[in-house]
């Protein structure tokens, strides 16, 4: 969420923010009835401030015609008070649901774009295997070798369902274990598990509702379950005032994640790439509100996770999301999407976003500056690892010629072998 003093003194800037990332918004409604609000809230604060001042002369009124004139006088203030509440109430609504769907303003090393298809390549790492033979896809690899089950898992789950098995679950525990390990040696993470089942709040703060209602599952006790440990993370300091000495606060953070996957029909339907239920390490920091510290550890963190991917010597490269790309409260963001031989191309596998005080406005979450004034904090989020997804870019590259997989050699202290076969 904007600041409104912010959006009234640079509706023009709002409005080109609104247009890179595609979005149909009209800052000249929002600004009409924030007109609206302040002058109601003007007139509300005014007749308050008769209604006590007569309440304070009154009772000392010695004149009793002129004492009844007061009295009456009150009644008819009285009256026209609680039309204007009333009407605040209207009013207010149409100005929440507004606030809440202003995005926030894209950094200006943005590029233009409508979709994912005029991201821009910032950096490649790595050499994409060369086999001397036809590579198999992953579901081809992992079925022959036992490693997972759509079948049934489509019979137990519905679409998109699966089991892990035998060194499928093996090999993912492997990789969780040794993402963690990562962290924890670096020593400034808290490695949190996280509630699965969330308050609406949360959700709304982080900016997933309510424009993303659709892609979440919801339960009838109204609680909704999450798509990414970002949501309980981020609530965690909800409506609370953080002591600054404790800047930056930095999570690492583990949660199932569960996805509708709306708008997504047809796409990627074989394998375990896109499915409603999935694993999820996430790296969330509150920074100071500095646009300087939110793109250093935007920086920070997203070579944490090129770190990861270089250890496990999967060829990736980088893009530089662009507006159409971005979402409602992000400011800038990459996408490390690692090579699929099967597919002859890079597949997303993290995403690394900046928000500035976007999350934080919305949740309340503040810390108290050096001069005593209350700011609201920076945050920002990045993957870790995100699984079963990140097996399809991992076995692939490691297919040799007699179907078998070479297992990473970080890896296999936590596996236990140096092969799967």
């Amino acid at each position: 969420m904007l600041d409104i003093k912010f959006i009234r003194e640079n509706k023009e800037i709002v409005q080109e923010g609104v247009k890179k990332k595609g979005l149909k918004f009209d800052v000249e409604e929002l600004i009409t009835i924030d007109e609206k609000r302040r002058e109601l809230l003007s007139a509300i604060e005014k007749k308050r401030t008769e209604q006590n001042a007569y309440s304070e002369k009154i009772p000392r009124e010695t004149d009793g015609v002129t004492r009844l004139k007061m009295i009456e006088f009150t009644k008819s203030l009285k009256v026209e008070l609680a039309v204007d509440e009333e009407k605040m109430k209207g009013v207010m609504k149409d100005w929440q649901n507004l606030m809440l769907r202003v995005p926030n303003i894209p950094d200006m090393s943005v590029p233009d774009g409508l979709n994912d298809a005029d991201n821009k390549e910032v950096r490649v790492w790595g050499k994409k295997p060369d086999f001397g033979f036809v590579p198999k896809s992953h579901i081809e690899l992992m079925e022959s070798l036992g490693m997972v089950d759509v079948v049934r898992g489509a019979k137990v789950a519905g679409f998109r369902g699966y089991f892990l098995k035998n060194d499928g679950a093996l090999l993912l525990n492997a990789v969780f274990q040794f993402v963690l390990d990562y962290f924890v040696k670096k020593g400034d993470f808290t490695p949190m598990f996280t509630p699965t089942l969330v308050r609406r709040e949360a959700f709304m703060g982080t900016g997933y509702l309510p424009q993303g209602e659709e892609d979440l599952y919801k339960t009838q006790d109204d609680l909704y379950l999450t798509g990414t440990a970002e949501v309980p993370t981020m609530g965690y300091y909800m409506d609370e005032i953080i002591d600054k000495s404790k800047l930056p606060i930095k999570f690492i953070s583990f949660s199932p994640c569960f996805r509708r996957e709306a708008g997504a029909h047809g796409k990627d339907t074989k394998g375990i790439f896109r499915i409603h239920e999935f694993y999820k390490l996430e790296q969330v920091v509150l920074c100071e509100a500095s646009h300087q510290e939110s793109v250093k550890w935007h920086e920070a963190l997203t070579e944490n996770s090129e770190k990861i991917l270089q250890a496990l010597n999967l060829p990736y490269h980088v893009v530089l999301n662009c507006g159409g790309d971005l979402g409602l409260g992000q400011v800038k963001k990459y996408d490390l999407e690692a090579w699929v031989p099967s597919e002859e191309k890079y597949r997303e596998t993290h995403s690394s976003s900046y928000f500035h005080d976007f999350q934080t406005r919305r949740l309340n979450i503040r810390y108290k500056d050096s001069d005593g004034k209350l700011k609201f904090a920076h945050s920002l989020n990045n993957t870790a690892i995100a699984g079963p997804r990140i097996l399809v870019p991992l076995i692939e590259n490691n297919q040799q010629a007699d179907g078998s997989i070479k297992v990473p050699e970080v890896l296999q202290k936590y596996l236990g072998k140096d092969v799967i076969k």
